[in-house]
């Protein structure tokens, strides 16, 4: 592991919890943090990494039990229920993987509802949760993602069917979700009122319309309206948490029940440590070296080569999680182009030996934004998706299609 250094850590018996354990549903979860599904990177090799540390975290604050909750990459309905090769992979989890937590896409309430019997049925996940917050031009233009809750009653047949099948065997549903499509159309008060009304166990909010993408500020007064309207269960806030600092600070201003952390733990699974030890009333926070980083690595390299089974498919994998690592390290520009093209586990050794293993940790250069930012964008849509909150006949054969619009998984 790493080396956790602390600041002024308050003495055992005084540490004070900023916040209870997360409930949702049966399960509850010691450290009230989420790690967000992400496309390609949150598979079982990035989950593993990340549970460790984190309940490395919890230790820290004299804990113990289910740490975070850590979230698969989203897997759409009707692959699951066509049992593709490479999505029964994706929704394989670690034996140590306590609760199984899928994420599913879908637009059709009876393929939703029939892949969340699947699941249940075959014991293959101890909670689900719901993708109505995708972005992607290729989702939303069919309808999904962050553009399905517009249509309030096909938005309540999905969560409905989904809880429906899920309650029986004692399995929560959670949704995640944005703001709304852009400024003019915001969904998310509504929707939240109607997942709580469907019997979710809690619901996410992203502080961002699906026009913003990744860019600009997200929106925590959003958070804070939001929970202001859902009063039965837990409201979770994603947006903006680079620090456990900034994870602390979004709970007092929106008095959320949890946070859900999406790129700033990329090249940072340590993060979970902080946020775990914040939680918990404490100043530790971890602050690696530069051979503790590349150490944790490698370390996520072979955890890949566990899960392809295939050395050069993790190799190909961990090139997109290099730069995060190395953001604010000197490593120099030749070092970082010859690691974006590593292909084997040697390879990678031989170029971090090249590394200095005693560079301390960078501060202010490594903090910060980490992942993809891009511009605002016109969001794509059905043909006349906006002129009712209704499925017409008009629009109901486009979102019919609208899984086969994400493919793999």
């Amino acid at each position: 592991m790493t080396t956790i250094t602390s600041t002024a850590p308050a003495p055992a018996g005084a540490r004070t919890p900023v916040l209870s354990a997360l409930r949702i549903g049966r399960h509850l979860i010691e450290s009230p943090v989420v790690l967000a599904p992400m496309a390609g990177i949150t598979n079982r090799a990035f989950r593993r990494l990340c549970r460790e540390y984190g309940e490395d975290g919890l230790a820290q604050g004299g804990a113990s039990g289910a740490t975070s909750l850590y979230v698969s990459e989203m897997i759409t309905s009707r692959a699951l229920l066509e049992r593709t090769p490479e999505t029964m992979r994706l929704i394989a989890h670690d034996p140590q993987e306590s609760p199984r937590s899928i994420q599913l896409y879908g637009v059709d309430p009876a393929t939703v509802g029939e892949a969340v019997r699947m699941l249940v049925t075959e014991d293959r996940a101890d909670h689900v949760d719901l993708n109505f917050g995708c972005p992607v031009p290729k989702v939303t233009r069919k309808g999904g993602g962050a553009a399905l809750p517009w249509k309030k009653d096909l938005f309540e047949a999905i969560v409905t069917a989904a809880v429906r099948e899920a309650d029986p065997y004692d399995v929560p549903v959670t949704v995640k979700m944005r703001k709304g499509i852009d400024d003019g159309h915001l969904t998310y008060l509504d929707a939240g009122r109607t997942a709580e009304r469907a019997g979710v166990a809690a619901v996410a909010l992203h502080g961002r319309t699906a026009a913003q993408a990744y860019s600009g500020e997200a929106d925590w007064t959003a958070v804070a309206r939001l929970k202001e309207a859902v009063r039965t269960i837990p409201v979770l806030g994603n947006g903006d948490i680079w620090s456990a600092e900034d994870a602390l600070r979004m709970v007092r201003e929106t008095g959320c029940d949890g946070v859900v952390v999406g790129r700033g733990c990329l090249g940072r699974p340590w993060l979970f440590t902080d946020l775990a030890a914040a939680f918990a009333g404490t100043s530790a926070r971890v602050r690696p070296t530069l051979g503790e980083v590349t150490a944790t690595m490698r370390r996520h390299t072979e955890y890949l080569v566990e899960f392809y089974g295939d050395e050069y498919k993790a190799c190909r994998d961990i090139r997109k999680h290099i730069a995060w690592y190395l953001k604010g390290f000197p490593a120099g520009s030749s070092i970082r182009n010859q690691l974006a093209l590593v292909d084997s586990l040697e390879a990678l050794d031989t170029l971090v030996a090249s590394l200095d293993p005693g560079a301390v940790w960078p501060g202010d250069a490594a903090e910060g934004q980490r992942g993809r930012a891009g511009s605002p964008r016109h969001v794509a849509l059905p043909d006349r998706w906006l002129e009712s909150r209704r499925l017409d006949e008009s629009t109901r054969h486009v979102v019919a299609q609208a899984e086969l619009a994400v493919s793999g998984g």
